[in-house]
């Protein structure tokens, strides 16, 4: 069936002109209300008002206009069916062919500073979406079109075709449903803020547009996709420009994810090596070759296949080092020309530049549970020394607090049971994901060997036994930072006194499952 009159009325006007003077040579008629008529016209093109169909003016502020018989007949009226088109006859109700309709901007004016309740509630389209939703029914006859960059393709179909296939109708009804029911639940996160729900909401409602589908999940088995959360504009992962390399496995997403968190946890130059999700080496210098060499000397065998987390823009001698070892993937701020030049020889080496992470108080966390999801906020407390207790008869020193510091910031992106043993601005072992603490520990101090002597270990959690203290002491530990809490913590206490270790208190817990 022949499109033969469409009906217009957007908010976001890009390419608007451009499509309805492509209609209009198409022999389409264009029916259009308020400011949207007033475009068209402007452009010369010879647009009905919508009040001349309805026989009604627009008013009550625009509120009413396209609320009426004769325009949902027409959009409603399945055309096979005798006593619809019975109807459009009896009423004399034009048959409306095409709706393209996009909302008031609803979400872009409940973000600018200051917006009173009122304003917002006034953006809230009630005409559009009974148009949108109305012609996403109607597919099979109608076809419904809320997004402008579709214009291009559907002038071509048409050019070519005369008409539209009931497969793309679909299609675009498909989008159609997305957009209002996107629409809608910004309107109900608002209004839980407006009532003082609080941060979680009694019905949650995440909006996710497709990055891209990978080859495979976690495992070659695994069908995967991934999304990144709609309108989300800082710095991340999912907001990255892949510049060189293959195309990006679920399992790099992953560990980059992690690179990213950890070395953006750091003022100083930093860099971080992944391999699983947890930190093999990390380390901050004056440099970030400097600092690249150190997180890679931390665990020389680890780092083979891992991913790098860099924290300011890869130069030359970075690049270098880089090269030389098998590396997965990079992401970084940035990269110079010879940074590139050099890093872009490795054919498959996957390079993402990632602007700096910013404030992302809106975002959860979330994890996956059969039926349901558990969502919680980002952990993002750090580590203010002011608010830490040293609880030990020994302090530590001053370099001992900045080792103490560091390892704390490191330990918090450590699988748990977590350990992490440190000196001089990099980390000398790691013990993660272990079902006892002091088994962690074991693991962090075997693989920094002779370098833990004057060393310093941090813990995510309290220590349930003195035992992790007792262990640290053998290998030469001289400080330790962790949560306090324990029922036990006078043991821990004790045991530090009596081998002349410092010990801090955070009073925090960093535990990552």
């Amino acid at each position: 069936m022949k499109i033969k009159r469409a009906l217009i009325s957007v908010s976001d006007k890009r390419g608007l002109v451009e499509f309805a003077q492509k209609l209009c040579r198409l022999g389409v008629e264009l029916i259009s209300t308020g400011g949207t008529l007033q475009v068209l016209r402007d452009a010369g093109l010879p647009a009905v008002y919508v009040g001349d169909v309805t026989g009604f003016p627009e008013m009550m502020d625009g509120r009413v206009k396209t609320l009426h018989p004769r325009i949902h007949g027409g959009i409603l009226a399945v055309r096979d069916n005798p006593e619809h088109v019975a109807a459009l006859t009896a009423y004399n109700i034009p048959a409306i062919d095409m709706v393209v309709v996009n909302l008031y901007p609803f979400r872009q004016t409940v973000a600018k500073p200051g917006v009173t309740l009122a304003e917002a509630v006034e953006n809230i389209d009630i005409g559009g979406p009974a148009m949108v939703r109305a012609a996403a029914k109607n597919f099979r006859h109608v076809a419904v079109v809320v997004n402008p960059d579709r214009y291009g393709e559907i002038s071509e179909r048409l050019a070519v075709d005369g008409d539209l296939t009931v497969e793309y109708r679909m299609a675009l009804a498909r989008e159609a449903y997305y957009h209002t029911a996107e629409y809608d639940a910004c309107i109900a996160a608002y209004l839980d803020g407006q009532l003082g729900a609080g941060s979680f909401p009694a019905k949650l409602h995440l909006v996710f547009e497709k990055v891209q589908d990978l080859r495979y999940g976690e495992n070659p088995h695994q069908q995967a996709a991934f999304y990144r959360t709609k309108y989300f504009a800082g710095g991340g992962i999912a907001t990255a420009r892949q510049l060189h390399g293959k195309e990006l496995s679920f399992n790099n997403i992953v560990d980059l994810e992690a690179a990213y968190a950890l070395v953006n946890e750091f003022a100083q130059p930093a860099a971080v090596i992944i391999k699983h999700t947890n930190p093999c080496g990390t380390a901050i210098a004056a440099s970030l070759a400097e600092a690249y060499a150190k997180a890679y000397a931390a665990d020389p065998v680890s780092a083979f296949g891992g991913i790098v987390g860099l924290n300011r823009p890869v130069d030359k001698a970075t690049a270098e080092q880089i090269s030389a070892v098998f590396t997965e993937a990079v992401v970084a701020p940035g990269y110079s020309d010879e940074a590139l030049d050099r890093l872009r020889q490795k054919k498959n080496l996957r390079l993402l530049l990632a602007a700096p992470a910013g404030t992302t108080a809106t975002e959860w966390d979330i994890k996956k549970v059969s039926g349901g999801i558990l969502v919680q906020e980002t952990d993002r407390a750090d580590a203010d020394q002011a608010d830490m207790k040293v609880v030990s008869q020994q302090a530590p020193s001053a370099a001992e607090w900045e080792d103490l510091l560091f390892a704390w910031k490191v330990v918090k992106h450590v699988k748990s049971n977590a350990i992490v043993v440190a000196k001089g601005g990099q980390t000398l072992g790691v013990g993660a994901g272990q079902m006892n603490r002091v088994g962690a520990a074991q693991i962090a101090l075997a693989q920094a060997g002779g370098k833990a002597q004057g060393a310093v270990l941090a813990s995510d959690a309290f220590f349930p036994f003195r035992d992790t203290v007792d262990a640290a002491a053998r290998a030469g530990i001289r400080a330790i930072i962790q949560p306090g809490g324990s029922v036990r913590d006078d043991e821990t206490i004790q045991a530090a006194n009596e081998h002349g270790i410092a010990l801090v208190f955070t009073g925090v817990r960093h535990f990552k499952h």
